[in-house]
């Protein structure tokens, strides 16, 4: 395939050399000095785009790709509000496209393993759940959009939540989602439920960013050929 990389920092290396490894190519590489490149001429090149800029210009970004007809998988959060209108612009267009608020696939398996433990635990009352995300200083949103998708995924198989809030403190039906930031830290979740004989712990540690950068790929591959919106459960067949 041909790739555009759209926001060049870290995870922009990362997704370009894994794509390298998987035997594709990258025709356009798109940061905030070359923003006009993004065109109509450069795109018609390209099977898929990869866009992990920033929530300020994801929405304009994404939305220049489905109006020229390029596939595209996002990997950024905090823009979220615009979602619907992307879904969309997308099936207006005949094109594809896949959003999630993390493409490694351990994650994903922690999604799913957190949303069977929560349909579980929904039986025992005595246990209460908080989320914990780390993640590096120059993470711009908190929660992370991973955590809140950990506590949506509770929300939706627990009798017992209804929402989220951020800090640690106890809010009858309401999850807390701690957030910390620390130098150097790709990404850390933990789930916690708690009571008074015991605790069970789901925890996912990322170890670098390759984890997000291959399973972004992985996601660039699925949806080069088909037409629709697409999520990472798609993707990994669940």
């Amino acid at each position: 395939m041909e790739l555009a990389i759209i926001g060049y920092g870290r995870m922009g290396h990362e997704i370009e050399k894994i794509a390298l490894q998987r035997g594709h190519s990258i025709g356009l590489i798109i940061d905030e000095e070359n923003i006009s490149d993004l065109n109509q001429k450069n795109l018609a090149r390209i099977d898929v785009a990869i866009e992990f800029s920033l929530p300020s210009t994801a929405f304009q970004n994404i939305s220049t790709c489905l109006n020229y007809n390029t596939p595209v998988v996002s990997g950024v959060t905090g823009w979220q509000i615009d979602l619907k209108n992307i879904k969309e612009l997308c099936e207006n267009n005949k094109t594809s496209f896949i959003h999630s608020t993390n493409y490694s696939i351990g994650v994903n398996l922690l999604f799913r393993l957190n949303a069977e433990l929560a349909k579980q635990m929904s039986k025992y009352s005595e246990y209460a759940v908080a989320i914990e995300e780390t993640h590096h200083v120059k993470k711009l949103d908190a929660p992370s959009g991973t955590a809140i998708s950990l506590a949506k995924g509770i929300i939706n198989e627990h009798n017992r939540y209804s929402s989220w809030h951020k800090g640690n403190g106890v809010e009858t039906g309401s999850i807390p989602v701690e957030s910390i930031r620390e130098e150097d830290v790709p990404g850390t979740h933990i789930v916690k439920w708690n009571s008074d004989i015991d605790s069970i712990i789901l925890t996912h540690d990322s170890k670098n960013r390759k984890g997000f950068a291959f399973g972004a790929v992985v996601a660039a591959e699925f949806i080069a050929k088909r037409i629709g919106v697409f999520t990472m459960e798609d993707v990994m067949g669940f």
